[in-house]
C-alpha cells in the first residue's frame, strides 16, 4: 500500500506507559488463578525498550508464554491468602506508524480485496479473523447495518474511511452505558457505548464483507483541556480495529476518534475480540461475594 509523506502525527515518538490494577475483596481470597496480557507487542510500528511487571501478593507461579495470536501472555497463580490483588506494569515504547493513503487502496473494491485475500492470505489467519468470534457475532441486525453502510463494489479505502466515520457519527461515546458483556445487537439498539463496543462493531462490519479484521487493545496518548494539568492516573486503555489489505499489511482504524492510527497509538495485543486480549481474567476462591476495582493508567511522552 502507499504511505503518505511523514507528518507530525507519524514521526517517531517515545512513551512511558504505567498501568496499575487493584482488586479489593470483602473476604479473604485463598487461591487465585489469573491470565494476563501485560507486555506491549513488538510490531512493525513499535519497539519495546523496557518492560517491568510487579504483582502483589508474590505469585507462587508466574509464567510468560506467547499465545496463538502472538501476544505475550502471563499465567499467575497465588496461594497466599489475600484481600487485595495488585498488578502494575511499566513500559517504555518507541512508536512510528506510517501514514496510509486510503485513496490508493481504492485500487481494489471490497469484493476484489476479499477475493485476493482468500487466495493469498494464510488460511488459518484468514479464518481466524474473518469468521464470527465469541464477542463479534454476525446476526442479521449486524449484517444489515454493515450492508446499509458498505457495498461490495465500494473501494477498499473508501470502505475503511466509511466504517470509522459512520460509527463515530452514529454512536455516542458514553462510559457506563455498556458492559464487557454487551452484544452487538444491544449496541445497535442503544446507539451508545465505549471504544471496546465501537471496535467490535467495526470488526463485525469488515468481517461481514469477507475482510479479515482483528480487535486491537492498547493505549492512546491524550492531552488535558487547555489550561489544565494532566492528572496522575487519568489515562485509560483503548481499543480499535484493524483490517488486512490485499498486500498483507494491516490498516488500523479508530471509530471512537474517527481516524486511522498514528504514532500516538501504543499496541498491547490483538485478537479476534476483547475476550482474547483482556488485561486480566481468572478465577478466585473465596467465601466473599463482593470486590472493588481500581485502575490507573498514565501514558507520558518522552524525548525521542
Amino acid at each position: 500500500m502507499t504511505a503518505l509523506a511523514v507528518d507530525n502525527l507519524h514521526r517517531t515518538r517515545c512513551y512511558s506507559v504505567r498501568h496499575r490494577t487493584l482488586y479489593r475483596y470483602d473476604q479473604v481470597v485463598t487461591t487465585s488463578f489469573t491470565r494476563a496480557v501485560l507486555r506491549p507487542r513488538a510490531t512493525g510500528t513499535q519497539r519495546v525498550l523496557e518492560h517491568q511487571v510487579s504483582i502483589s501478593p508474590e505469585p507462587d507461579v508466574l509464567d510468560e508464554t506467547i499465545d496463538a495470536f502472538g501476544n505475550a501472555s502471563h499465567y499467575i497463580e497465588i496461594h497466599t491468602p489475600h484481600t487485595c490483588f495488585e498488578v502494575s506494569k511499566s513500559s517504555v515504547v518507541e512508536v512510528t506508524w506510517p501514514a496510509i493513503d486510503l485513496d490508493a487502496l481504492d485500487a481494489w473494491t471490497i469484493d476484489q480485496a476479499a477475493s485476493t485475500l482468500r487466495a493469498k492470505a494464510d488460511p488459518v489467519a484468514g479464518a481466524t479473523y474473518t469468521l464470527p468470534s465469541p464477542m463479534v457475532q454476525l446476526p442479521a441486525a449486524v449484517r444489515d447495518f454493515a450492508h446499509d453502510m458498505l457495498t461490495r463494489q465500494m473501494g477498499l479505502g473508501t470502505a475503511i474511511r466509511t466504517v470509522h466515520e459512520q460509527i463515530h457519527h452514529e454512536f455516542a461515546y458514553r462510559p457506563g452505558s455498556t458492559s464487557v458483556n454487551t452484544t452487538l445487537p444491544e449496541l445497535l439498539d442503544a446507539r451508545s457505548g465505549v471504544c471496546q463496543d465501537f471496535a467490535h462493531l467495526a470488526v463485525a462490519c469488515l468481517r461481514t464483507m469477507g475482510l479479515p479484521a482483528r480487535y486491537v487493545s492498547g493505549y492512546l496518548e491524550t492531552t488535558p483541556p487547555p489550561g489544565r494539568a494532566k492528572l496522575e492516573g487519568s489515562d485509560a486503555t483503548h481499543a480499535w480495529a484493524s483490517v488486512m489489505a490485499p498486500d498483507g499489511d494491516w490498516v488500523d482504524l479508530d471509530p471512537t476518534n474517527d481516524q486511522l492510527a498514528d504514532s500516538r497509538y501504543i499496541v498491547t495485543a490483538w485478537g479476534r475480540d476483547f475476550s482474547d486480549v483482556s488485561p486480566l481474567k481468572g478465577v478466585i476462591f473465596t467465601d466473599g461475594g463482593e470486590s472493588t476495582l481500581e485502575v490507573a493508567v498514565d501514558v507520558d511522552p518522552l524525548p525521542s
